[in-house]
């Protein structure tokens, strides 16, 4: 019985002590929190002295309460690492994109006439320069800038090719 009423004393100041340091600025997680925890306590309160809750019950209740906050620790925690592989994706992602645009410089490509609307007529040149306009790369070619996604080949001038 001592374990409980200690249980319950270290629960009321847990309680007591979050209201006085969250104050109105407490989140959601925080109040659903205090809102168990504050049933809990009424629950002890208010129950029939002649036929009181057995302990298991209550321990029952706390193990419940634990694992509640344990998972909500682990969602905080998950969405946290999300958002930092969403951020090293999208790194990964720019970086790749620049590493194959910089390697275009100096090989021979052709590539579809964006001017054109068959998208029939293409255009060969060698990529003297690359650049990155809009969060693209763009190479150019002949004396003109076009986006990477209008390459459909390239070659590389350097190396002989069976005649």
């Amino acid at each position: 019985m001592s374990l409980v009423s200690s249980e319950i004393t270290n629960l009321q100041n847990q309680t007591a002590f979050s209201k006085t340091t969250v104050g109105e600025t407490k989140s959601t997680d925080t109040s659903d929190s205090n809102v168990f925890l504050t049933l809990m306590l009424e629950q002890m309160k208010s129950q029939d002295p002649t036929e009181p809750t057995d302990n298991t019950e209550w321990l029952s209740q706390l193990a419940q309460y634990s694992s509640l906050e344990q998972m909500t620790q682990m969602n905080s925690g998950l969405s946290n690492c999300m958002q930092y592989m969403q951020a090293m994706y999208s790194d990964t992602s720019t970086n790749a994109e620049i590493t194959q645009t910089l390697s275009l410089i100096g090989k021979d490509v052709t590539l579809t006439d964006p001017a054109d609307e068959t998208g029939k007529k293409t255009i060969t040149g060698k990529v003297s320069e690359a650049s990155f306009e809009d969060g693209s790369g763009k190479v150019k070619v002949n004396g003109e800038y076009y986006s990477i996604a209008n390459i459909v080949s390239v070659r590389d001038n350097t190396v002989e090719t069976d005649k």
